[in-house]
């Protein structure tokens, strides 16, 4: 019977693979794919059909996947908004920023978690009312990223605050919790000091590997041995993963935390140039190990433990109130800086729960201190918060104000204004100039184009000039001050989702691109229009001189037929040809076996007419 493991290696790989097909049919309900898992392993699991037969290869390969999944999760940490640098600045009346709110909310919850802790310790099941309070104080920042990105919020001020709290609930009370196992497995002994002993050696091999990575040389070599067989980027990936587990272990303290430093690391290296490598991570961890560590997750699911007991029965439901409650009602206090739906909505979203406390868990379930039915309730919680919260969040904060936004605003006044302008007014979309000298520009009002010179602030001027409608800004200013303050006025009053800002000195570019700005450099730009010119001399002459046949248009892909089918399986209208796309940060080329997600952005070339129906189309 040797190959029983393989043959019970294929039933999970298989299901694996079948889950994502199957949410697909049912994407309404909007599912996450490991809530899928997870449901999938109950099926085949102890509490199902019992057909995974145990074994050390299946046990290595879910363990390591958890090891993946928890040094995805430190990729994911961005410690520059964590440790308070390139925070939006200002931007409101009551002006605390995005890092103090996030901590308020961190105590609050930490707070009321540990009541909660110590209120399901009278019921049983857990046996530490500080370990059950650290655990509902976890976050998801596999769920909140996500849906921030969607909605194009991450570059807002509003953003930023859950951005940065679900960090510090996932970081923090990781490091919390690690000390935590530590001492309740090991006892008060020396070996306590192991755990700042790892946060040493990992600000230290941090600071080194960032410096490293500046290195031009040393980046060079990486491109050239990233791509085909040698894949650097990647295998230097893993090595480093297995190394932190090793030390970790070695140090007696817990993999999870080794696992998620040694994301965080790669991170901080990565977080110029590693888009790709990110993707490469992504599809080797949730294409194969991760889903392998959530199907087993599902098949050691319980459910005879819920059902064997009342008290059981009546842990679920205080479980699931307690676990909201310690996110919505810290949350309450964000209303000193937002909306009520926006306050709400952000408790909402940060109580969904998924990847960290499932992994928690499991390992403080192998030390004995929480039950089998406690256990299997947190995985239950796990599966309905992931579930709820983003459901939850869209319906009390609906997306349609940003959708209606229309019209381009520009900020300046030189040569540049005027030929942006008139280059723009021919689209359908209405442009307004702010500038200080309405006599130099009446070429533009007889094209169309809406001038205002007001005297007031510039807050004024651009409320006047529909900024809190308008869908984009570009900032022709010319000096630090004047950019900054249109930038920030921009993005943290007006909430416009595209601001381009025009800017001579790199200086600037820390502060614009924490504000979600999208910066141009007049000397690069010229040199990449003079390389187009030279290499590309008739796709660079349609650029420039558009005719009444040919349109150059961008479209966001959110008809629901189309995502999930490769580009050679659509036909687009007319003569249109597709010349880019965009997934969140990357631009590429695509081909005919590029699969289609929603939000992609696609570059169209073709007639006027043609590309219109094609834009249509992308967003039926």
């Amino acid at each position: 019977m040797q190959h029983d493991p393989f043959v019970t290696l294929l039933l999970i790989v298989a299901l694996a693979a079948a889950v994502p097909l199957v949410l697909r049919r049912f994407r309404r309900l909007s599912l996450p794919v490991v809530v899928g898992e997870i449901l999938a392993g109950i099926v085949i699991g102890r509490s199902g059909f019992d057909l995974v037969e145990p074994s050390a290869i299946l046990a290595f390969l879910a363990e390591f996947g958890f090891v993946v999944l928890m040094f995805l999760s430190g990729l994911e940490v961005d410690f520059n908004l964590l440790f308070g640098r390139g925070l939006a600045k200002g931007g409101t009346k009551r002006g605390l920023g995005p890092l103090a709110l996030a901590l308020i909310l961190y105590v609050g919850t930490v707070g009321l978690a540990l009541l909660a802790g110590a209120l399901l310790r009278g019921f049983g099941g857990v046996e530490s009312a500080l370990l059950m309070g650290l655990m509902l104080s976890t976050a998801s920042l596999g769920i909140v990223v996500p849906i921030l990105k969607e909605r194009d919020l991450l570059g807002s001020r509003y953003g930023q605050v859950l951005l940065v709290a679900a960090s510090l609930g996932d970081f923090a009370t990781l490091l919390l919790l690690t000390f935590v196992i530590a001492l309740r497995s090991q006892g008060l002994t020396l070996d306590l000091l192991l755990v700042p002993v790892l946060l040493v050696i990992f600000f230290i091999v941090a600071r080194l590997a960032r410096r490293a990575s500046r290195n031009r040389l040393l980046q060079r070599m990486l491109d050239e041995l990233s791509s085909a067989t040698a894949q650097l980027r990647v295998r230097g990936a893993f090595a480093l993963l297995v190394g932190w587990v090793v030390l970790a272990e070695a140090l007696g303290v817990e993999l999870i935390l080794g696992a998620f430093l040694a994301g965080a690391i790669a991170g901080m290296v990565a977080e110029h140039n590693g888009e790709e490598m990110r993707e490469k991570l992504d599809a080797i961890g949730f294409g194969f190990f991760i889903p392998i560590f959530f199907i087993m997750v599902g098949v050691e699911f319980n459910l005879q433990a819920l059902l064997g007991s009342t008290e059981a029965l009546l842990l679920v439901p205080l479980l699931i109130t307690v676990a909201l409650a310690v996110k919505i009602v810290p949350a309450l206090f964000l209303r000193t800086q937002f909306s009520w739906r926006q306050t709400l909505a952000a408790g909402v979203l940060l109580s969904a729960r998924l990847s960290l406390i499932i992994a928690v868990a499991s390992v403080v379930l192998e030390l004995g201190l929480i039950s089998d039915a406690m256990n299997s309730a947190i995985i239950l919680l796990a599966v309905l918060t992931a579930t709820f919260a983003p459901l939850a969040f869209n319906r009390i904060l609906p997306p349609s104000e940003e959708d209606r936004r229309r019209g381009i605003v520009l900020v300046g006044q030189d040569q540049l204004t005027e030929f942006l302008a008139e280059r723009l007014v021919d689209g359908d979309e209405s442009v307004v100039v702010l500038c200080p000298d309405a006599s130099r520009v009446d070429a533009l009002r007889s094209m169309g184009v809406r001038i205002i010179c007001g005297e007031n602030g510039l807050e004024e001027v651009l409320a006047e000039a529909g900024g809190d409608k308008a869908r984009c800004l570009v900032d022709l200013t010319s000096t630090h001050a004047e950019t900054l303050e249109v930038c920030r006025l921009a993005r943290q009053r007006f909430r416009i989702p595209l601001v381009v800002s025009r800017i001579s000195d790199v200086g600037l570019l820390p502060e614009l691109r924490a504000l979600g700005v999208k910066v141009v450099q007049p000397a690069l730009a010229t040199a990449m229009a003079l390389e187009g010119a030279i290499r590309y001399p008739t796709t660079f002459e349609v650029l420039m001189h558009r005719t009444e046949d040919v349109e150059v248009g961008e479209g966001v892909v959110s008809n629901p037929a189309l995502v999930g089918r490769a580009l050679k399986q659509v036909r687009l209208p007319g003569d249109v040809l597709i010349i880019s796309l965009q997934r969140d940060s990357t631009v590429t080329v695509p081909h005919g076996e590029t699969v289609l997600r929603e939000g992609d952005r696609l570059g169209l070339l073709g007639s006027p007419e043609a590309v219109e129906l094609a834009l249509s189309m992308l967003g039926k």
